[in-house]
């Protein structure tokens, strides 16, 4: 078994809303969609974007395209519109997301 960082073996999109910030996460082999699915809970992205989603974490499963969306409100400090982050888009958020890691098994 060896652990491996998402960007390894998926890619993702990113969107916003307000302050609320959706990502997809799409494994570039369908054959890893299983271990997506049993390691990237809603809970363990939450966990790992701790510092940066304050509200509720869902994940959306759509396994006819092998694909993942997750929908994180309190996400953007407010929003691009008040916030005075320098950067409140979601699109940043994504490469934090894939610096994650799991375990695959072959």
């Amino acid at each position: 078994m060896k652990k491996v960082k998402l960007f390894e073996i998926a890619h993702s999109r990113t969107g916003d809303k307000g302050n609320t910030l959706n990502f997809s996460l799409i494994p570039y082999n369908d054959d890893h969609y299983q271990v997506l699915a049993e390691q990237v809970t809603a809970e363990k992205v939450k966990d790992h974007l701790n510092q940066i989603i304050k509200g509720k974490v869902t994940r959306y499963d759509l396994p006819k395209i092998k694909a993942f969306n997750f929908v994180c409100e309190e996400a953007l400090l407010g929003g691009v519109t008040t916030s005075l982050a320098i950067d409140t888009h979601g699109k940043t958020i994504s490469s934090a997301v894939l610096e994650m890691e799991i375990k695959l098994t072959n």
